[in-house]
Order: C-alpha cells, then sequence, then structure tokens
C-alpha cells in the first residue's frame, strides 16, 4: 500500500510542472492567436468603412476642405488613399503679384494622372470667398495658367511629390481667392476647397 501512494505522489510530483508548462503554452498561443485575429479585424474592417465610402474621401479633423468648411494656406488635405494636398501661404512681390505653390504628395499604391487633360478639374480658381457668387471688385488674374499646367501634366510616381507654381494679381488688395482641387479617380475624389487672402 505504501508503494502505491508513493507511486503515486511521485507520478503527481513528475507531472505537475509539466502539466502546468502545457497550459501556460496553451494560453500563450491562444493570447497571441486571439490578439491577431482582433488586429486582422480592425484592419479588415477599416478597409471596408473605405469601400463603403471610397477611398478619394477626404480623412481629417477641423477644417474638412468643403465648401463650406475650405482649408487656409499652410493646411494639408489628406485623402484616404494616402494623397496628400498642401498649399503654401502667399508672397506678394513690388508689382502686387502673390505667389504660392499647390503640392501634390502621391503616397498612394499607384501614379497619378494629374496631368494636361484633366487640368481643369484638377486646380482650378475661382474669386471670392468659398461657395460665394461673384462679387464685383474680387477679380483675380492667374498669370502663369499655362506654366502651372505644364508642370502638372506628367504623371506623378507613388512615393514622389510635385510642386505647381501659381501666381495671381488680385484688382484689389485683400481680395479672396478658392483653390479648388479635385485629383482625377478610378473613382470618385472629393475637390478639396482652400481659401486664400490676397493682401
Amino acid at each position: 500500500m505504501d508503494t502505491e501512494a508513493t507511486a503515486a505522489d511521485t507520478s503527481a510530483t513528475d507531472s505537475s510542472p509539466a502539466g502546468g508548462s502545457r497550459w501556460f503554452y496553451g494560453c500563450s498561443i491562444a493570447v497571441i492567436a486571439l490578439f491577431t485575429l482582433v488586429v486582422l479585424g480592425a484592419a479588415a474592417l477599416t478597409e471596408f468603412e473605405k469601400g463603403l465610402d471610397g477611398d478619394g474621401q477626404l480623412e481629417q479633423a477641423g477644417p474638412s476642405g468643403s465648401v463650406s468648411r475650405p482649408l487656409a494656406p499652410g493646411m494639408t488635405a489628406r485623402y484616404e488613399d494616402g494623397l496628400r494636398i498642401a498649399v503654401s501661404l502667399p508672397q506678394k512681390d513690388d508689382h502686387g503679384v502673390y505667389s504660392l505653390t499647390v503640392t501634390f504628395e502621391n503616397d498612394t499604391d499607384e501614379e497619378l494622372l494629374l496631368g494636361e487633360e484633366a487640368f481643369p478639374d484638377t486646380l482650378d480658381m475661382e474669386p471670392g470667398e468659398s461657395g460665394q457668387d461673384y462679387v464685383p471688385g474680387y477679380d483675380v488674374n492667374w498669370l502663369n495658367r499655362d506654366e502651372s499646367a505644364s508642370v502638372l501634366a506628367p504623371p506623378l510616381p507613388k512615393g514622389e511629390e510635385r510642386t505647381v507654381p501659381v501666381r495671381l494679381k488680385p484688382a484689389r488688395t485683400g481680395a479672396p481667392v478658392t483653390l479648388e482641387l479635385t485629383p482625377p479617380h478610378a473613382g470618385y475624389r472629393e475637390t478639396t476647397h482652400f481659401q486664400v487672402l490676397l493682401g
């Protein structure tokens, strides 16, 4: 009887560390697998949401870049597919001409055709505040429209950026102007509005 009890004690003592070790590793693997599933599920949900509204949507806090909430110079429009557009602060020269730049940064998965045929929709300028109908005295002359178009024309490879110069001469100091940017997209791309005060 003592022999059987001793054997049982030895068996319990020998299997206890091994059983605890197996339990620990099993739980660790289960936790890792669960964490991986949660991360993959979150990524899939994000992609699903993008698929619902399209990856040509703007995604940012604060001013959205819409007609009613335009962005200001120095801010950046961010699209869900990775395209970034920034407009610099305008600089005035001695002749009353304001120079600024529009920079397109391509962090999408493909090259972008911002080019010549799509230029009128890609980058346009309207005198006045965003969404405002024509107001006399807000006339603004775009002096280098052709130069801007030629800089914008070549395809923009992924991972690269392009800066487009814009030179504007307003009819009067303090005239607001709205830059409207609608880069081409295979499906749909929201128009970004930047409101700039010249003066």
